[in-house]
């Protein structure tokens, strides 16, 4: 917050109150996985047959409350096609059948500590033309309040439900353990749907989980996939020993790479950038060199997907397969969501990536069509909208009532209108009796504005504002519009989720990387 932001809260508004809340400790973190097969399959123009046939084959999940889903037109009601892809650690094909020993050796994972951990998440959002697709790195150790088990990493939560599910149904007696284990894994999996909701802002279309073993499978039925490194690496935990440059890596040796972080400049934030420079080198791969046209690669790939690929039981991949047949691998990007730190604290002291989910929400709208954004954005600061009348002025909400939301209520309608709202909280006791408009110029033109906007609210002044900054007082005498969309931006502040570490600087969390291009873009 900035001094000028500050010395007006002082003034003007108590702080809120932090909330109380609870924390299950973290799950411990073994390996990570990155894999987009899914997507590779789903952005292919050709290969429709197979894709068909594995909508029926492919290992499925239900009850997961996913959001809008497509409508008669096959349009999503908020603009995109959203996809949770979820990399697991199991040790079980998607039929939940273990994996041979050898099998499990190829994959160098470690022991298996009977933890379930989720540590590669992305969201695929693609548009409703189907002009792009961008996959959305969260990092492992993004801390979250989840409504159940308070303040954790979000790559704990399915695991939390689980167990959590899994305890309660042993302790009423279940008798069917398999059965039993099938509704908490039901249940974990709704668990991380609504975190990553709650997160990103944005309603989770279809689900897609792949384990292990899927990542080692499809790397081999595409012949390999080729990375290029800055430097030689030699890393014992992960098993990465490879050279620097260009090379091409088979499935065992695939995931060493993408499960290195010791070692690394930026430790976990280069393992994802390795993920998403792998993912974006086999997409390139399968498009352009015509993987889906060779029978044997494409039954190959059939049965890696079949294998180790979860996917919701509402998911008509045909359709979605058509919709994206023009997609060019350049149109596939891989980037990051933003985080305000990577070295911040937990609450047990454990390292974490906090987040601003509100910018996390904006930067996720952002994808749609920024092009077309920045086109309203022009065209509406040419007009006479509220926007262009109050371009340049800052306002701050106050709740001097009693009515819980009334400040969020209202900061959201003016949102919605095009104001810039900077603040929503409540008002120092004591200060203000009724609704009222406060700023430095009774005479300001976005001060009029706004309370014609808000009903005709009296203008009151407070020469101690500057002449930017406007505030909006709601008391109890209010009845002027409101939203009943409170959350965002306007949301009344709250405690942030975790410590934050150290501030970023200017250097950028990950490099935006596509799918297109000549080669592998190197990295770390």
């Amino acid at each position: 917050m900035s001094d000028k932001y500050r010395r007006v809260r002082d003034i003007q508004a108590a702080p809120p109150t932090a909330p109380s809340i609870r924390q299950a400790g973290p799950m411990p973190v073994k390996v990570i996985l990155a894999l987009l097969s899914t997507l590779v399959l789903l952005v292919s123009a050709l290969g429709y047959t197979s894709v068909g046939r594995l909508g029926s084959e492919v290992a499925s999940a239900g009850n997961l409350a996913l959001g809008g889903g497509e409508g008669t037109t096959g349009q999503t009601e908020d603009g995109a096609t959203d996809i949770l892809l979820v990399g697991s650690d199991s040790r079980t094909d998607a039929q939940g059948t273990p994996l041979s020993q050898q099998e499990l050796e190829r994959l160098n994972a470690g022991v298996d500590d009977g933890e379930e951990n989720t540590d590669t998440l992305m969201v695929i959002r693609v548009p409703n033309d189907g002009s792009s697709a961008t996959a959305v790195s969260i990092p492992r150790d993004t801390y979250i309040n989840d409504d159940t088990f308070g303040n954790l990493k979000i790559n704990g939560v399915f695991a939390a439900h689980k167990a959590a599910e899994m305890e309660e149904l042993v302790e009423e007696g279940a008798e069917d353990l398999e059965a039993a284990e099938a509704q908490a894994t039901e249940a974990g999996r709704q668990g991380l749907v609504k975190a990553v909701t709650d997160l990103t802002g944005i309603e989770v279309d279809h689900f897609a989980e792949i384990g292990l073993f899927g990542f080692v499978l499809l790397t081999d039925a595409v012949g390999g996939v080729e990375v290029c490194l800055n430097e030689a690496v030699d890393d014992e935990f992960s098993g990465a020993q490879f050279p620097a440059g260009v090379q091409t890596l088979d499935g065992t040796e695939a995931l060493a790479f993408v499960r290195q972080r010791h070692g690394l400049p930026r430790g976990d934030l280069d393992r994802i950038v390795r993920q998403q420079a792998f993912m974006a080198s086999l997409v390139n791969q399968t498009l352009a060199a015509g993987t889906l046209t060779n029978p044997s690669k494409l039954s190959d790939i059939s049965t890696a997907v079949e294998r180790s690929v979860v996917i919701d039981e509402n998911w008509d991949i045909l359709s979605f397969a058509t919709q994206l047949a023009n997609l060019a691998g350049g149109n596939v990007i891989f980037t990051t969501i933003p985080v305000t730190s990577i070295d911040g604290v937990g609450d047990y002291g454990e390292s974490i990536v906090t987040v601003d989910v509100d910018e996390v929400h904006e930067f996720m709208d952002d994808l749609l069509s920024p092009a077309e954004s920045t086109e309203s954005s022009e065209a509406s600061t040419s007009t006479d909208s509220p926007e262009a009348q109050a371009a340049g002025t800052e306002i701050m909400v106050l709740n001097a009532g009693q009515t819980s939301g009334l400040a969020g209520g209202v900061g959201a309608f003016l949102e919605e209108d095009g104001f810039d709202i900077v603040e929503v909280t409540n008002a120092q006791p004591g200060v203000y009796y009724s609704s009222q408009i406060v700023a430095a110029d009774a005479d300001d033109p976005a001060a009029i504005l706004l309370a014609e906007q808000l009903g005709g609210l009296p203008i009151t002044t407070n020469d101690g504002l500057d002449t930017d900054t406007i505030i909006v007082v709601a008391a109890d005498d209010y009845d002027g519009p409101q939203s009943t969309t409170t959350t965002g931006p306007t949301a009344v502040d709250e405690d942030p989720v975790g410590t934050p570490g150290a501030e970023l600087g200017e250097d950028p969390i990950a490099p935006e990387i596509d799918a297109g291009g000549d080669g592998p873009q190197c990295v770390n």
